[in-house]
């Protein structure tokens, strides 16, 4: 059988900590940022955890 390939876009958008978390950057952060107020661009740079809902689908990417 063949083995199965890491899906490389999800890999440099996703990091996986040691105790198995997937972590991201927040969306939001590209453009239109004139009109954001600077607490929602401050809050925005944070690293979050995937939703419960996307992680079975981002772990099979991963090949995890």
């Amino acid at each position: 059988m063949p083995k199965n390939k890491t899906h490389k876009g999800t890999a440099k958008r996703v990091k996986v900590t040691g105790s198995g978390k997937l972590l991201r950057q927040q969306t939001g952060l590209r453009h239109r940022l004139e009109v954001k107020s600077s607490k929602e661009t401050r809050d925005l740079g944070h690293v979050v955890e995937v939703n419960k809902a996307d992680r079975k689908r981002v772990k099979k990417l991963l090949g995890r």
